[in-house]
């Protein structure tokens, strides 16, 4: 057959795309992305071999409707031929996900591993097939050779263009139409930045003085200083959002680098971040990214499949805002859709707000891949806390120059400043006398440790001028009470809340008292920003109360209790920087070696079973939370239409991004139940429609037997 007739895909209109056509538009995609690590010869490779086994009678009989055929085999074959083992497992997995590579040696064609594929091509056990393009030889990728942990980030890279490359230009070709691009660029918006704060210089008070000279500092550090890892160690009220966001985008104009990545622990709620970003920038250039959708094409490549795919997200904004979960589960991830985005990481600044809150079960994995990120990729890491975690000797293990450096020198110094509340430690409190301390108090915040305990305590306090936070609730409904509880905390009304632990982090509130269910140093701290934020009230009068009694200690928080309960039975102020390091240094003690619950390390280190680069046993593997959550989008208000389009069949990144200020994460187990009781409708493997609208408690939010049992899903 004539090569130009062998056809990558026929679209619905019956337009043709032939295989030459489609490997060079995804090799030429795919070699720009890569360039920026130094690259793009790699990608170049990979993108001009992924469909090679395209060009044969079995594909092309696929086309037509005959059986599914393994095309991918026959690029990875042809790379292997090159010596170029790391492109070989970029092309086989380019649909079903990377393998493990397996063994060379033990592995026959039957194994399902890179090497087992390639022995079934050895045998002819493949379609055959014609090369219709020249590849060019293979070099080893930069920095390729360091060591087997390295070399896996740099294939998972590689892998990312090519699969990104791959979809945009089968998006591309189905659309008929360029993707249009609406963001503006980083010096654009570092221009709207410098227009926001300019009123901030002329500070009214001493408090924003203090917030002034921290941010003047991060943007002076951020133009002056070298890529890397940073430290900022701001204490809670002193601003860091905003002045992690200007050092930030001062290093992206100086160094010529592409985006900014704000990752936000998965106990938070992530919109007030994002709001506050679109504010200043424009909604186009900011990214909210924190959804369960994600869609794969399979391995014959079915045309109808590709409207799905433009639903995966790719982080092709200026300012993406995401969760550690997110983030930390796309690095390990084996999967197209969750690694389709990474390449998209390097050369950006990624900052990690509330870094303290990084699992020790996952600090090993997730301390290697920031560093990773850094001496591979040209990344700058930030970690952005008023109590900083003790790092180091986890980044001299894996960074190839380890080097952190404070943004704020004087964090002592800044503590004493910023001093606005007395701490009370009040042993063990029932239920009643925590509903009497409420019910007394005409502004309080109440944050325990979890939805159950929140729920229990709501319900006993008197209606009027009492609300509850939780993430049961979905985030277009939590702007709408925070918004209300704002507004009576500056009326001077009545105003008690109950909250879980997503109040702490980016909540911007101020009330006279806080209490604080026993929890680690850090959370106690940052319950503690929430009270007196602004400094307009004496430090003696505005109490941050600890309690316990309130429930039985979760699992999760075992270690971080026992670690601040250690703290403080000899250190009174618990926000002291004192505190904060003797707390991080018991915690890492109670933890003991378990800094990397799944093995990940060893398992590129030493390999898993004798086999080399195990990418999806490590994937199956690696859950940076225990259990899986799933999403309820929730049709209520605005998310009425938005649930019809879901339910009509609408697949885009648009719909999920809207989609999101309506949905409610809920664990697997509670997602099976209400999908048993037909109280979901099942739109796809991980989210549903809320069918059964009396579940949704308009003070409380989503009714699952979770809230029976409790649960930290906070």
């Amino acid at each position: 057959m004539d090569l130009d007739h062998y056809l990558a895909h026929v679209a619905d209109d019956g337009r043709v795309q032939t295989v030459i056509d489609h490997l060079n538009g995804t090799s030429e995609l795919c070699s720009a992305f890569a360039e920026r690590f130094d690259s793009g010869s790699q990608g170049r490779l990979i993108g001009l071999a992924h469909d090679i086994g395209k060009c044969s009678e079995g594909f092309q009989n696929r086309l037509k409707g005959g059986a599914i055929v393994d095309h991918a085999a026959a690029g990875a074959f042809e790379c292997a031929k090159l010596d170029a083992l790391w492109a070989s497992g970029c092309v086989a997995g380019h649909h079903g996900g990377l393998p493990d590579f397996g063994n060379m040696r033990n592995d026959g064609s039957d194994v399902p591993t890179l090497y087992g594929r390639l022995k079934k091509a050895i045998g002819g056990n493949i379609p055959p097939y014609e090369v219709p393009v020249d590849l060019p030889d293979a070099s080893m990728p930069a920095n390729f050779g360091k060591g087997c942990l390295s070399d896996s980030y740099i294939i998972r890279m590689l892998y990312s263009c090519l699969v990104d490359a791959d979809y945009l230009d089968t998006e591309r070709f189905m659309s008929g139409t360029e993707r249009e691009t609406v963001c503006d660029g980083l010096p654009i918006l570092l221009e709207r930045l410098n227009k926001h704060i300019a009123p901030w210089w002329s500070p009214s008070n001493e408090l924003n003085r203090m917030r002034c000279n921290i941010l003047r500092t991060c943007i002076e550090k951020g133009k002056n200083g070298r890529k890397g890892v940073y430290t900022l160690t701001v204490p809670t009220g002193g601003g860091k959002t905003i002045s992690s966001m200007a050092f930030a985008l001062n290093h992206c104009v100086k160094n010529g680098m592409d985006r900014i990545i704000y990752v936000i622990p998965y106990t938070s709620i992530i919109e007030q971040t994002a709001d506050v970003f679109r504010s200043i920038f424009g909604e186009n250039n900011v990214l909210e990214h924190h959804s369960n959708a994600s869609y794969e094409v399979s391995e014959n490549g079915e045309t109808s499949q590709y409207n799905s795919i433009q639903a995966t997200e790719n982080w092709d904004a200026p300012i993406i805002v995401t969760t550690a979960v997110q983030f930390f589960e796309s690095i390990y991830s084996d999967r197209p859709s969750k690694c389709r985005k990474l390449h998209n990481i390097a050369n950006s600044v990624v900052i990690f707000d509330e870094a303290q809150m990084l699992p020790s079960e996952h600090l090993r994995p997730c301390v290697a891949a920031i560093s990773g990120l850094v001496d591979l990729f040209k990344c700058t890491a930030v970690l952005c806390t008023a109590t900083q975690p003790f790092l180091n000797d986890l980044f001299t293990c894996y960074a190839f120059q380890p080097n952190i450096e404070e943004i704020c020198d004087d964090t002592n110094g800044l503590y004493e400043a910023f001093r606005r509340v007395s701490f009370e430690n009040a042993g063990e409190l029932t239920i009643d006398a925590l509903v009497d301390i409420l019910s007394c108090s005409d502004q309080v915040l109440c944050i325990v440790n979890s939805r159950k305990g929140a729920q229990d305590l709501f319900n006993r306090l008197p209606d009027e001028g009492s609300f509850h936070l939780s993430t049961l609730m979905y985030p277009q409904h939590r702007r709408e009470v925070i918004a209300e509880i704002r507004r009576r905390l500056k009326a001077g009304s009545t105003c008690r809340v109950v909250s879980t632990s997503l109040i702490e982090a980016g909540v911007d509130i101020d009330f006279p008292l806080v209490l604080r269910e026993m929890a680690g140093i850090d959370s106690i701290f940052q319950a503690a920003g929430r009270c007196n934020r602004e400094g307009k009230r004496p430090m003696e009068e505005s109490k941050v109360i600890i309690f316990e009694g309130l429930s039985k200690v979760p699992e999760l928080l075992k270690v971080n209790i026992g670690a601040a309960k250690e703290v403080l039975s000899s250190v009174r102020d618990p926000g002291s920087p004192e505190a904060v390091e003797r707390y991080f240094k018991s915690y890492r003690s109670l933890a003991g070696g378990r800094l990397d619950k799944y093995g990940v390390i060893d398992a590129f280190t030493n390999g898993v079973q004798g086999r080399s680069f195990p990418f999806r046993t490590v994937s199956e593997r690696f859950r940076f939370i225990a259990d899986d959550s799933k999403t309820v989008y929730v049709p209520i208000g605005a998310g009425e239409k938005l649930v019809e389009a879901l339910r009509n069949g609408e697949r885009s990144r648009t719909l999920f991004r809207e989609l999101g200020l309506y949905g409610v994460n809920i664990y697997d187990n509670m997602f099976k139940e209400m999908v048993n009781s037909g109280s979901l409708e099942v739109i796809d493997e991980n989210i549903a429609i809320l069918l059964n609208l009396d579940l949704y408690v308009p003070k409380i939010g989503l009714m699952t037997c979770d809230n029976i049992n409790g649960g930290i899903f906070i």
